[in-house]
C-alpha cells in the first residue's frame, strides 16, 4: 500500500487508520477540536484547489468535505461519475490525471472497489494528496475521526476504562473498520461487537473484541453504543430474514438502551433506517450524538486536508 507518512512524519494522504501512529491520529483529533470550537483557519488553503472525486453516491461526506474546503479557503470542484466521461470508458486513474494536469493537488475519492483510493494514491504526482472518503468494505478514515472526536467530547480523551459496542452489518461496513483501528489505537478499554452471525466478518478483523449475538447483553453497561446501517441488500443475499425480525433482535430502542451506562451516548454514521436499527426515540433522543457526528465531520475535515495540503 502506499505510505501515508512520509519520511518526515508528515501526512502524505489519508487511506486508512489502520498502522496510523497514535501521535498522528491525535494531532489530527486535537486540531479538530480547535476547528470545533471555532478556531479561525480562513485562507489556510488560498490558492488551493481540491476535488471531490466520488465514484459512488454520497450527501454528509461529499458536501462536509466541501464545507471543510470552503471554510479553509480553497477552491472545490465537483465530479459526479453520472455525467463524467466515466461513462464513456474512462478509467479512475485517467480521470485523477486529467485534474491533476489542472493543477488540483488535492482530491477526496470515494471508490466502491476495496484498495481503489490506494490504488490512485499511487498514480498520484509527488505533491497530489487523497484522502479516502470511503472505498468497498476497507475504510473510511475520516468518519472513524469524527467518531472518535464526537467519543471525545463526549467521554473524554482516555478511554482505557471505556466500554464500546459496535452493532449491527461489521462484515459489510468500512465504517466498522476504521472504527475498530482508532479505538484500538486510542486504547479502548473493551470492544464489544454484536450482530447476526451472517453478518460478522471472519479472519482477524474482531481479533481483540467481545463477540456476541444477544444485543441485550452486548449492552449491559457500555458507554458507547455505536450502531450500523443495516443494508437492505442484505435480505436479497438471505443473510436477512426480514426487517421486522431485524428490529426485533437488533434494533435499538428506548428500553434497550436502558441496560447500557446511565450516561451512555448513541452514535450513528448515517443514513439511518429508522425503525430497523434504531428506533426514532433513540435517534432523536437525550443520547443521540448524529447530528454533532455531522457537525464534527467538518472540522475533522478541515484538520485532515490542511495536514494535507498545507506546507
Amino acid at each position: 500500500m502506499t505510505d501515508q507518512i512520509d519520511a518526515d512524519g508528515r501526512l502524505r494522504h489519508l487511506l486508512t487508520l489502520e498502522g496510523l501512529p497514535r501521535t498522528t491520529l491525535c494531532a489530527l483529533l486535537d486540531r479538530a477540536s480547535g476547528f470545533a470550537e471555532g478556531a479561525d483557519a480562513r485562507g489556510a488553503l488560498a490558492g488551493s484547489a481540491v476535488c471531490t472525486l466520488f465514484f459512488e453516491p454520497s450527501t454528509r461526506t461529499r458536501l462536509s468535505f466541501q464545507r471543510a474546503s470552503q471554510r479553509l479557503g480553497a477552491d472545490v470542484l465537483g465530479f459526479d461519475a453520472a455525467t463524467s466521461s466515466t461513462t464513456k470508458g474512462e478509467t479512475a486513474r485517467d480521470t485523477l490525471k486529467n485534474i491533476e494536469a489542472m493543477g488540483v493537488r488535492g482530491f477526496v475519492v470515494r471508490h466502491a472497489a476495496d484498495g481503489a483510493v490506494a490504488e490512485l494514491a499511487a498514480a498520484a504526482n509527488p505533491g497530489t494528496a487523497l484522502v479516502n472518503a470511503g472505498d468497498g468494505r476497507s475504510a473510511h478514515p475520516t468518519q472513524g475521526l469524527l467518531d472518535m472526536l464526537t467519543l471525545r467530547q463526549a467521554l473524554g480523551e482516555d478511554f482505557s476504562a471505556r466500554r464500546f459496542l459496535i452493532v449491527g452489518d461489521v462484515r459489510h461496513s468500512r465504517v466498522a473498520r476504521s472504527d475498530l483501528h482508532a479505538l484500538r489505537t486510542l486504547g479502548a478499554g473493551e470492544i464489544r461487537v454484536c450482530g447476526p452471525a451472517a453478518l460478522l466478518p471472519a479472519g482477524a478483523t474482531l481479533d481483540g473484541c467481545i463477540v456476541g449475538h444477544d444485543l441485550d447483553a452486548a449492552l449491559d453497561g457500555v458507554d458507547a453504543v455505536m450502531m450500523l446501517r443495516l443494508q437492505r441488500e442484505r435480505m436479497e443475499e438471505g443473510l436477512v430474514a426480514s426487517l421486522d425480525d431485524y428490529h426485533r433482535d437488533y434494533g435499538l430502542t428506548r428500553e434497550r438502551l436502558r441496560r447500557a451506562s446511565p450516561a451512555a451516548v448513541v452514535l450513528h454514521p448515517g443514513p439511518m433506517n429508522r425503525g430497523v436499527e434504531i428506533t426514532d426515540e433513540v435517534a432523536d433522543g437525550a443520547q443521540s450524538l448524529v447530528l454533532r457526528q455531522v457537525a464534527n465531520g467538518v472540522a475533522v475535515r478541515m484538520a485532515v486536508l490542511e495536514a494535507l495540503l498545507v506546507r
